[in-house]
């Protein structure tokens, strides 16, 4: 048999008839995002020499400037700062929502709950981050309302033009994302474990803290690497609320390709940045594994 006629053969399988399917769409993923990534790695080892010239030959210039400059080193330690505390917060705000939205209402409703949290996709990111900013203003809603009330006799200055005012409107952004897979996490925990816990004598506290918590950490950690991995590279928001103060590794970035026409150190910049993003996701899919597992050993338990 000739390979032709093997080939042939093996495209009249499942498993062949399943690869001419999928080819066309791992094809386009591949040129979509294998070869920008690519290009991305061989341009940050080259050395710019004019505007649009680079020296002949690969070197480690540039990311020597990138670790030995305090300036990218603070930039993306606050980077790291930022993306952390919304993700922190989104999840702690996201978490009750979604056991609220499994556990407190009808079947029947469920879906309209659901509906609900979605509205905020219906609006423009853009516009969403402009009205935190005029909510967020000097002389804005928060401020207006707070002093309405009496509460406060000045404006508050540290909502707006700093890193509070970033955490705030990332965390308002990437809610839904957050709520929807924990929600599918908590939706697949089987009720017969929390009710054989009950029954065991456990407290609604620890059935939430030995059963419940430990089923839907798959969800959590989808939640963390969903809100992580997005807000570390935004830079529209830190531009349009965080000011001088709130300026985060993705703007400088953005500055290196588009006004110093530094395309090589711009390029070292994001590799470091996804080199750290891939390093936190593999730890938190490690943590997630760990605690999975042992979820499933309580609630065979």
């Amino acid at each position: 048999m000739t390979a032709g006629e093997k080939l042939r053969r093996f495209f009249r399988t499942d498993q062949g008839v399943g690869l001419l399917l999928v080819s066309p769409t791992a094809l386009y993923a591949l040129l979509l995002l294998a070869v920008p990534l690519i290009a991305i790695v061989v341009i940050s080892f080259l050395t710019q020499t004019g505007v649009r010239d680079f020296a002949p030959g690969l070197s480690l210039v540039n990311y020597k400037e990138a670790l030995s400059d305090p300036l990218y080193r603070e930039l993306m330690l606050r980077s790291l700062m930022v993306s952390g505390s919304v993700t922190v917060v989104t999840v702690l705000l996201a978490f009750p929502i979604a056991y609220f939205v499994s556990f407190g209402v009808k079947p029947e409703q469920k879906s309209l709950w659901i509906f609900l949290i979605t509205i905020p996709f219906w609006t423009s990111y853009l516009i969403r981050v402009f009205l935190w900013k005029v909510i967020l203003g000097y002389n804005g809603v928060l401020n207006s309302g707070l002093k309405l009330v009496g509460i406060i006799d000045e404006p508050l200055t540290f909502i707006l033009y700093n890193v509070n005012a970033v955490i705030i409107t990332l965390a308002h952004a990437y809610a839904p994302f957050a709520i929807l897979p924990i929600f599918v996490a908590l939706e697949k925990i089987d009720r017969s474990y929390l009710e054989a816990s009950r029954d065991l004598g456990e407290s609604r506290t620890m059935t939430f803290l030995r059963v419940t918590l430990p089923l839907a950490a798959p969800g959590v950690v989808a939640a963390v690497l969903i809100v992580f991995i997005p807000t570390i590279g935004d830079y529209v928001t830190p531009k349009l609320v965080g000011g001088p103060g709130g300026t985060m590794i993705a703007n400088m970035i953005q500055t290196q390709f588009l006004r110093l026409n530094n395309a090589p150190l711009g390029a070292t910049l994001a590799v470091l940045a996804m080199l750290i993003v891939a390093v936190i996701a593999i730890v938190f899919l490690i943590v997630g594994y760990r605690a999975a597992g042992g979820g499933k050993k309580g609630g065979r338990g």
